[in-house]
């Protein structure tokens, strides 16, 4: 994904103000073996890039002047109450270096699953992206969880998960819960008494 920007080299909360004022949202790159580097971006352009799944994720191509480097997005700052974009934060990346980043999940084959499919249980999603680490050529733009076969009550963990090739899953916690397969209590209610009833006509 390709994002163009543009030297920066006025610093303040002034010439913030006027970049802003000028459909720019200042920005900066760091990290690397170079220098941080101030630069501003077409704020309609960004704010509308920040919208995209993939620009959360996924190596860019940040063009200065014609030179291309890759980063990372790593932090933006948004106003309070308005759809304004302040600030940027890109980091270099080394193709030789492993990256931590927070890739989003994304559940597939929920509705065939035996929890849905013949309990009518309700999927709860404890976690809905992932920590992990791994080269930059690696990084994938999400990972795919595959409910297809759990079971009512059951619940699915990290250690569970197929993640692709050279990514690693940095745990908070031992093994924590992706996913939580519940069957609503209203359900299970009129199930137990369906189930009563049934017991009482059989003793008549």
């Amino acid at each position: 994904m390709k994002v163009v920007a543009f030297p920066r080299n006025e610093q303040g909360s002034g010439a913030s103000r006027r970049l802003r004022n000028a459909g720019q949202t200042p920005a900066i790159i760091y990290g690397g073996n170079a220098a941080p580097v101030t630069i501003a971006l077409d704020h309609n352009a960004l704010f509308h890039a920040l919208k995209k799944e993939a620009f959360h994720s996924s190596i860019l191509d940040m063009e200065i002047e014609g030179k291309v480097e890759k980063v990372l997005l790593r932090d933006v700052q948004m106003h309070a109450y308005k759809q304004i974009v302040l600030h940027a934060d890109f980091q270099r990346v080394d193709p030789n270096q492993k990256i931590h980043v927070k890739v989003p999940l994304h559940f597939v084959n929920a509705e065939v699953s035996p929890a849905v499919k013949l309990s009518g249980a309700v999927i709860s999603h404890v976690m809905n992206e992932l920590d992990i680490s791994c080269l930059p050529g690696d990084l994938p733009e999400f990972v795919e969880v595959d409910l297809s076969k759990i079971e009512a009550g059951a619940s699915l963990h990290l250690g569970e998960l197929q993640l692709p090739k050279g990514i690693t899953a940095v745990a908070h916690g031992e093994n924590p819960t992706i996913v939580i397969a519940s069957i609503p209590a209203g359900q299970v209610s009129a199930e137990g008494e369906a189930e009563g009833a049934a017991g009482e006509a059989e003793k008549k």
